[in-house]
């Protein structure tokens, strides 16, 4: 078990560098891997805004390209390290690829569908379930996403009181 967990850590840390790509440019810092036979075979982050494309998480990117890579819709053996917990949207991609495993960092209490709101990944209604790894290195991807949200509030704050600044320059000047 002690290996497991190991394991889980140094391919979180993989996913929480996907995470830190995205986050230099910009995007939500999320980050994704997949791991087949201990091996990483695609990786991805978040590109929604920079793409404009409501698909673009970490997930179904790293997902699109670990299909490409096994050469098959199904990804029985993998493992999906993601640094926030699924939405329901990737949760059913997850299901309908048959990835095996998925594990995750931070949880999301506004959209998790991997235990917190719900969870999609376990419902034996659907015909795969995915075993789930909850909490692997949850401080460093929760940190991650709160220092960006943090720092994204700072400056529409500081936009706001610059704007309020140049208005009140411009009526001066009438």
């Amino acid at each position: 078990m002690h290996d497991q967990r190991q394991r889980d850590e140094q391919f979180m840390m993989a996913a929480i560098r996907e995470g830190e790509k995205a986050e230099s440019i910009g995007e939500v810092p999320i980050g994704a891997v997949i791991v087949k036979d201990d091996h990483i075979i695609a990786s991805a982050y978040n590109l929604r805004e920079t793409e404009q494309r409501s698909v673009a998480h970490a997930e179904l990117l790293a997902i699109d390209d670990a299909c490409k890579e096994v050469g098959s819709w199904r990804l029985t053996g993998c493992t999906l390290y993601v640094t926030l917990e699924p939405c329901a949207m990737c949760s059913g991609a997850i299901v309908l690829s048959r990835v095996e495993r998925v594990v995750f960092g931070a949880k999301d209490p506004k959209g998790g569908c991997a235990g917190t709101l719900m969870n999609l990944l376990d419902d034996n209604r659907f015909n795969h379930q995915a075993e789930v790894t909850a909490g692997i290195l949850d401080e460093e991807c929760g940190s991650m996403l709160s220092r960006f949200f943090r720092e994204l509030r700072e400056v529409r704050k500081e936009k706001k009181k610059l704007a309020k600044q140049q208005s009140a320059f411009f009526e001066k000047q009438e």
